[in-house]
């Protein structure tokens, strides 16, 4: 049997093709995982409950899209960080086919800090104005200045819990490109007129002390969803998954537990 299929292998700032001649990054990081996954689905489908987990990075969020064209030739840039953000697009996009095109084999679903996009409550407004613009990860003080007002929760109330986390943020900051589709999409697209459609039993997770996804939006997915459940994070900010896992760690490990 097979239980749990965790795909995390990856390499970056690699130059090369596959021996199938894809570029290496691409190759490795998502068709070697796309591969995997497809080869194993029935054992998978015959070992349930069964999970299929991709590990992706924030860094797809500075991926402006996949151009196919570029996924036959080595890297050209000298860092290879966008062919390692496309490849983690991928591993994000191949998720969530998977649950789209097996549906039966999506047993639950978890959303955290999530809203519907466009119909949803907007964040506050200086959290808004804040997000308007990725200035604060190209510099460590507007970063101390304005993650606060955007994540809220421990992250504002314990300077400790920023500093854990701003080199990481700052190591790779996202392209303007990138930046605008990801504003885009949540202000373009809603999930409102087909969230009655999802059937599989869902935990939506909220922050008490969300100023980017008010609480309220967890309370209207969780409306919305036929098979749902709130789990409000007391004083949980924006970011309580990275600031304060301790909190949510159980509650989510039970839920997908259950029979």
């Amino acid at each position: 049997p097979l239980h749990v299929l965790v795909n995390n292998a990856g390499v970056a700032g690699r130059r090369g093709l596959t021996r199938q001649g894809f570029e290496l990054t691409f190759g490795v990081n998502h068709l070697g995982h796309f591969a995997l996954t497809d080869a194993l689905l029935g054992c998978l489908a015959a070992s349930a409950p069964a999970r299929v987990v991709n590990v992706s990075s924030d860094a797809h969020y500075s991926a402006p899209g996949i151009d196919f064209s570029s996924l036959r030739r080595p890297a050209r840039g000298v860092t290879g960080m966008r062919e390692y953000a496309v490849s983690k697009l991928a591993n994000v996009l191949h998720a969530q086919e998977l649950a789209r095109r097996a549906p039966n084999r999506v047993r639950r679903l978890v959303l955290c800090a999530s809203a519907p996009g466009l119909g949803g409550i907007p964040p506050r407004p200086v959290a808004a104005l804040m997000l308007a613009t990725p200035a604060r990860y190209y510099h460590p003080r507007l970063l101390a200045l304005t993650l606060p007002h955007i994540a809220g929760g421990r992250t504002a109330r314990e300077p400790d819990a920023f500093s854990e986390q701003s080199a990481a943020r700052l190591l790779r900051p996202p392209s303007a490109v990138g930046y605008a589709y990801q504003l885009y999409a949540v202000a373009g697209w809603s999930s409102l007129p087909w969230l009655h459609r999802v059937s599989q039993r869902t935990l939506v997770v909220a922050g008490e002390d969300d100023p980017s996804v008010p609480v309220r939006n967890g309370r209207l997915l969780a409306s919305r969803l036929p098979d749902a459940r709130l789990h409000v994070v007391k004083g949980g900010g924006h970011l309580f998954l990275l600031d304060e896992p301790e909190t949510v760690v159980g509650v989510i490990s039970a839920f997908l537990d259950e029979d």
